[in-house]
C-alpha cells in the first residue's frame, strides 16, 4: 500500500513509498483509510523536533471504514467508519487514564509517530480507541475534528468560559478557525481573533468572530484592555512566544490563559502580574475520546463547519512547504483515493 513515511533523510523529511502493514493482534481492526488531515504536528514529526522515527507512517487526522476485525474486538464491527486520532492509545489503568485524563497517560501511544498513522491506504486501530464518526458527517470534514476540532474544543472546556463572556483565540489558522467556532456556537462566547495574517482573519470572521486584530498593527493585549475590560478566556494555538505573552496580558483578572501552541522559545511569565491578577496559564493537549466524540457530534449537528481542501498522497511534500510559508487557509486533506 502507499504510505507517506518519515525519511532517514532529514532533507527529504517525508518520502511516499509502499509498504506493508503486519498482521492483526488482539483488540484490532483494520481501516481502509478514506481521508487524512495534514497537521503541524505532522512536519514537527518529520522533521524530527520530537525524536527522529525514520520509517514511520505519518497521520493522526484520519478517518476511514473498518475492513477486518480481530478477536477481542465488541466496539466495531466491518463497515464502521472510524477516526484515527493522535491520542492512539493509553495504559487503561493509570491514575490518568482512570479519571478522564487519558491523554497524559505516561505509557501513551500516538498514531504517526510512536505508532504508524493514518497517512496511508489502510492503517491498524486498537478498536477501543477509534471513536466513531457520527453519521451524515463529510469523512473529510471530520478529519479536522479528529485533532485540530477536538484540540481546541478540549482547550475552551478547559478554559471555563461561560455563555456571553469574551473569549480571545491567538492563531486562526487551522486550529483557531475551528476553536472560533466552537468558542461561538457551542460555548455561546463573544470571540476576538488575532492573527497576522489578514486572510486568517477575514475567514474567522467569516465564520463568526465579532472582532479581528492583525498583531502585526498594534499590540492586540492593549486593545482587548482598552475596548472590552480584558477577555474573560485566552486560547493560544499560535506557534509564537509573542503570542503567549501577549495573551496573558490580553486577559482580566481571575482567568485563563490556556497554552495549545508549541512554539520552541519559553515565554515571558510576569510573575507579579499573574499572582496579583490571579491569572492561571494551563496547557491542554488534544482531548479524550470523550472530547472527540461530542466534538464530532457538534459537527455532525452542523454547529462546527471545517474548511478543507483535498490533495493527493504525492503532493505531502509541498504542503509541508506551504505549510511553513503560512499559505494555508483551514485544513489540507489527502484523498487516498487520488
Amino acid at each position: 500500500m502507499r504510505a507517506a513515511v518519515v525519511s532517514p533523510d532529514k532533507d527529504k523529511l517525508v518520502e511516499v513509498k509502499d509498504v506493508t502493514l503486519r498482521p492483526l493482534q488482539y483488540g484490532e481492526a483494520l481501516v481502509d483509510i478514506e481521508y487524512c488531515g495534514v497537521c503541524h504536528t505532522d512536519l514537527h514529526v518529520a522533521k524530527g523536533d520530537f525524536g527522529h522515527v525514520p520509517g514511520r507512517i505519518l497521520g493522526h487526522e484520519g478517518v476511514g471504514v473498518v475492513r477486518e476485525i480481530a478477536d477481542g474486538v465488541t466496539s466495531l464491527k466491518v463497515g464502521d467508519r472510524v477516526s484515527i486520532a493522535w491520542f492512539y492509545e493509553g495504559c487503561g489503568h493509570c491514575e490518568y487514564c482512570v479519571t478522564g485524563n487519558e491523554t497524559y497517560c505516561r505509557s501513551v501511544k500516538n498514531a504517526g509517530y510512536t505508532v504508524d498513522g493514518a497517512m496511508a491506504e489502510q492503517c491498524i486501530v486498537k478498536a477501543d480507541y477509534a471513536v466513531k464518526v457520527p453519521d451524515g458527517l463529510d469523512p473529510k470534514k471530520a478529519t479536522s475534528i479528529t485533532c485540530a476540532g477536538v484540540t481546541t474544543y478540549k482547550a475552551i472546556k478547559v478554559s471555563d468560559i461561560k455563555p456571553g463572556q469574551w473569549i480571545v483565540i491567538y492563531g486562526v489558522g487551522g486550529l483557531g478557525n475551528l476553536g472560533v467556532q466552537y468558542a461561538k456556537n457551542v460555548f455561546n462566547a463573544k470571540v476576538i481573533a488575532v492573527d497576522i495574517n489578514d486572510e486568517k482573519l477575514r475567514l474567522a470572521k467569516e465564520v463568526g468572530a465579532d472582532f479581528t486584530f492583525n498583531s502585526l498593527k498594534g499590540d492586540p493585549a492593549q486593545w482587548i484592555q482598552e475596548e472590552f475590560g480584558g477577555a474573560h478566556a485566552a486560547v493560544v494555538t499560535s506557534v509564537s512566544k509573542t503570542a503567549f505573552n501577549q495573551a496573558v496580558h490580553s486577559v482580566r483578572p481571575v482567568s485563563k490563559v490556556v497554552g495549545v501552541g508549541l512554539p520552541p522559545e519559553t515565554m515571558d511569565l510576569e510573575i507579579v502580574k499573574t499572582v496579583l491578577d490571579g491569572i492561571q496559564v494551563v496547557g491542554s493537549l488534544v482531548g479524550t475520546r470523550k472530547d472527540l466524540e461530542e466534538a464530532l457530534m457538534f459537527a455532525a449537528e452542523g454547529k462546527v463547519d471545517p474548511v478543507v481542501q483535498t490533495r493527493k498522497l504525492e503532493e505531502i511534500r509541498d504542503i509541508f512547504r506551504e505549510m511553513e510559508e503560512g499559505k494555508i487557509q483551514g485544513r489540507m486533506v489527502i484523498d487516498m483515493k487520488k
